[in-house]
């Protein structure tokens, strides 16, 4: 059996979650920027892979910026992305109602889809916090009406720095009493549209990759597909979650200073 120095001696790029793991609403945890420097120094290559699809990748750069770290565009990829990405391959000419922020809206707008409320082909349900009750009630018309219907994550709760808001997995579940049906598919973290989109991104195998993150059943659920896991303990998850869960870490540290110690130590 490797052991996790053996596993962090192999990655070529870190993956890491954003709240509870790098950060808690508007404040940076311990040892974001002295991982972030190592990655740098090391030159390794990293991302940082989130679900929350309510915001662009412009507006996690600026929000990285005032929290003092230089995270270019180019290194976040959202749940919103690979669930554009994901759409160009399998329906790239549909019209979309997606229910969703407008920075969502801009980033389907960006990857040239044609988004009305009027006989859409296909519904997308991402993380909304503008969501009213008529944007939910169309949704459900067309859910109701069979339309093909996508969800870009499953994320039940998002964390804060005040507790947790509901997130994309709430409204799923609201959906589906009212109307019978789950997502046909989600794109994002865990399941395998994500990380299709992701491996042809970073162009490393799935082998490679390791996912530093702090929710089971999102970013250590990657382990299925093969990904590296590293379960930091500064976010959702607690020790106590950890015997009752199908899902388990490769690796568990407190918080990515920890994270940023262990990997040091195992590349000398």
């Amino acid at each position: 059996m490797i052991n996790p120095e053996e596993k962090l001696r192999h990655i070529q790029c870190f993956l890491m979650d954003m709240d509870g793991t790098i950060c808690l609403g508007n404040r940076l945890l311990p040892g974001a920027l002295e991982w972030l420097e190592l990655l740098e120094e090391k030159k390794v290559e990293y991302y940082f892979l989130t679900n929350n699809s309510s915001r662009s990748q412009l507006e996690y750069s600026h929000k990285f910026s005032q929290l003092g770290l230089k995270v270019p565009q180019n290194r976040i990829f959202t749940s919103g992305e690979a669930t554009a990405i994901y759409l160009q391959k399998n329906c790239p000419d549909a019209s979309l109602f997606v229910v969703g922020t407008p920075p969502l809206l801009a980033e389907f707008q960006r990857h040239g889809f044609r988004l009305t409320s009027n006989s859409p082909e296909v519904a997308v349900l991402g993380f909304d916090t503008t969501l009213t009750y008529d944007k939910l009630w169309q949704l459900c018309d067309l859910v109701v009406a069979g339309k093909p219907y996508i969800a870009t994550h499953p994320d039940i709760n998002c964390p804060t720095e005040d507790g947790f808001k509901p997130d994309i997995g709430a409204m799923i579940e609201l959906v589906a009493a009212s109307t019978g049906r789950h997502p046909d598919v989600i794109v994002g973290k865990p399941h395998e549209p994500i990380v299709a989109a992701l491996t042809e991104k970073t162009g490393f195998a799935i082998d490679e990759h390791c996912m530093v993150g702090d929710r089971l059943y999102t970013d250590i659920a990657l382990g299925k597909w093969g990904i590296t896991t590293a379960l930091v303990l500064s976010g959702e998850t607690k020790p106590e979650d950890l015997p009752e869960s199908e899902y388990q870490p490769d690796l568990v540290v407190q918080d990515i200073a920890e994270m940023a110690q262990l990997y040091r130590e195992a590349i000398g």
